[in-house]
């Protein structure tokens, strides 16, 4: 694989594995905020406002802490994208249409590296499905859009 193919992907790897990083530091931050909010809720409170708060409390806990699970899952996804590159879009390329660029690899959005702008797809996401198993040539649809990969990396 060319260098500058290798530079590329790594380089959006870091860029997912840095959105995902900040996700999970956010709820972290999120986390130990509403734990300190119900401690105190416990030592102020009495009776069924105190009851109401710390079952509340104890409910975005509960959702922050599957969020942590969910954002901790998606970086050891990321971290097991391989980096070779195949002749078919698959997990892992990069795939260049006459629209948009895209990395198969995790859900992260749009992420800049470059110069230019990459849609960060998973390959179970409805962009990933419409790219995984392509050729360059092929004519794909997403979001209602036609577009012809250029080229696969």
């Amino acid at each position: 694989m060319p260098p500058e193919v290798t530079s590329l992907k790594q380089q959006l790897h870091s860029a997912c594995e840095a959105v995902v990083s900040a996700r999970i530091q956010n709820i972290q931050t999120e986390l130990a905020l509403t734990q300190a909010s119900a401690n105190e809720e416990t030592k102020s409170s009495s009776g069924d406002k105190y009851e109401t708060g710390r079952s509340m409390a104890q409910l975005e806990i509960e959702k922050a802490t599957q969020q942590l699970r969910d954002a901790e899952h998606t970086l050891r996804t990321l971290l097991s994208v391989p980096l070779h590159t195949t002749p078919v879009a698959a997990n892992g390329s990069v795939v260049i249409t006459d629209l948009h660029r895209y990395y198969i690899a995790i859900a992260a959005g749009r992420i800049q590296v470059g110069g230019h702008t990459y849609f960060a797809v998973s390959p179970a996401s409805p962009a990933g499905l419409a790219l995984m198993g392509h050729r360059i040539g092929d004519t794909i649809t997403i979001a209602n859009l036609k577009m012809v990969i250029q080229e696969i990396l």
